[in-house]
Order: C-alpha cells, then structure tokens, then sequence
C-alpha cells in the first residue's frame, strides 16, 4: 500500500544509509523497523504489576524522611 510520511531528515538519512549497507530497498528497512517496533510493544503490553500488600510497621529508628540515614541503616552502618 502507499502512503506518503513525514519523516526527520536525520532519521531518514540514517535509514537510507543503512538500506545501502545492507543492500536492500529503504521500504524493507522501514517495514522492519516498524514491525519491530509494533512487536515490541505488543509484548510489553501483556505485562501487569500485581502489587502485593503486607501488615507491618516502621521499625524503630527507621526514618523515611532522610534517606542517608535510611541507606546507612540497610547497609548496616548504623
């Protein structure tokens, strides 16, 4: 199908040069690397965080507001 895109001329360029590299039309270049892409992104969407809660407190002397203090005492510095 054509279609007519606006494209970054640094950008073009670069897939330009790299289609003469490869020896291979710029449509091939540009296909693949929008296939790529959309792949990419496909399978990245299927992901879900499930956060996971736990009853707990703050420890004593731990302070969440002054993050030395906080990396120092999960270190064991302190």
């Amino acid at each position: 199908m054509r279609t007519t895109l606006d494209i970054n001329d640094r950008l073009l360029r670069e897939a330009k040069k790299r289609a003469a590299d490869q020896g291979v039309p710029l449509r091939e270049v540009v296909e693949t690397a929008l296939r790529d892409h959309l792949t990419r992104r496909r399978r990245r969407a299927g992901y879900v965080l499930r956060w996971r809660t736990e009853k707990g407190r703050l420890q004593p002397g731990v302070r969440l507001d002054d993050r030395d203090a906080l990396f120092d005492l999960m270190d064991g510095r302190r």
